[in-house]
């Protein structure tokens, strides 16, 4: 046996996989799949205010090594979700849950960290200051660093659970973002998000997304997300969960040896769906095998 346990400042974890937000649905949908409680977190579909309807179809198109998404956090609204979702995690006792909080403006999202903050099954926050598929919010919030100052704060006021701000890598200094999330009351940091991109529909000689832009992700994007996560992991002293195009165990031990404490799974759950809990038993099969722990997974040059 060889010990998996994470500790991301105030959140303990039993291994260090994660799903992202909004690749996992709320979690039971992926049951059938895999054991939920094999994971060391999920993190729920974006949660709002108001219920959302999302942007306008198409939302999605496959690209070269990953693909690209215009949701535009549809979700049924906070009501619904405490309500009705979070009650069916109960079921898995095992796993952390954290709750991504997208409000389009800093008001929204300090009511929504206060209705969380109540609610036993929420284990963390995740302040989603990085979505780049909403016109209000989003990176509005991450490319304005006294906007994220505030924010941070304000959210950190309202709530005892550990706070995880995501971070995106479409600004000019992630590091300087991430210093800010961190001065401001990040307990942990998230990134990246997305990377907004574009597609055209060369029959109608029109842009393919209502919106004109889409945030790409898949395997075409961890090598900017693993220089992020190095930048930032030498940068701020918190724990980071690092995500990014995970698809093999491999990749798993990219994101950790570049300064990662977790590691997210985004887009390959749509196309393996069982991947997150095989990533479980294949890490800690390469940590037998390599003779290595968790804590030793650091860069040696």
């Amino acid at each position: 046996m060889v010990k998996t346990t994470v500790q991301l400042g105030p959140l303990t974890l039993q291994n260090p996989i994660v799903t992202a937000s909004g690749t996992f649905g709320y979690g039971v949908e992926f049951a059938d799949y895999l054991d939920i409680n094999k994971l060391g977190a999920i993190t729920l579909k974006s949660v709002t205010i108001n219920p959302r309807e999302g942007n306008a179809p198409p939302r999605i198109a496959e690209t070269p090594s990953g693909m690209m998404n215009s949701i535009g956090l549809a979700n049924h609204g906070i009501e619904v979700f405490v309500n009705s979702i979070l009650p069916k995690l109960e079921l898995f006792d095992r796993v952390k849950v954290i709750a991504n909080i997208a409000g389009h403006t800093l008001e929204e999202n300090v009511e929504l960290a206060k209705r969380l903050d109540i609610v036993d099954r929420v284990d963390a926050i995740e302040l989603n200051i990085s979505c780049p598929n909403v016109d209000a919010g989003g990176l509005a919030f991450c490319q304005d660093l006294p906007m994220v100052s505030r924010l941070t704060k304000a959210v950190r006021k309202v709530t005892l659970k550990p706070l995880i701000v995501k971070l995106s890598a479409s600004v000019p200094d992630i590091v300087a973002l991430a210093k800010t999330s961190v001065e401001s009351g990040a307990d942990i940091l998230s990134l990246i998000n997305t990377i907004p991109g574009m597609d055209v529909d060369i029959a109608k000689k029109s842009l393919f997304f209502k919106r004109g832009s889409a945030g790409l992700s898949g395997p075409a994007i961890r090598p900017i997300a693993l220089k992020a996560v190095y930048d930032v992991a030498r940068s701020v002293d918190i724990p980071i969960i690092g995500m990014g195009g995970v698809a093999t165990v491999e990749d798993v031990v990219k994101f950790l040896l570049v300064g990662a404490d977790a590691v997210s799974v985004g887009m390959m759950n749509f196309v393996r769906p069982t991947l997150s809990g095989e990533l479980v038993d294949q890490l800690s099969a390469y940590l037998v095998a390599s003779g290595e722990t968790l804590s030793t997974l650091k860069l040696t040059a």
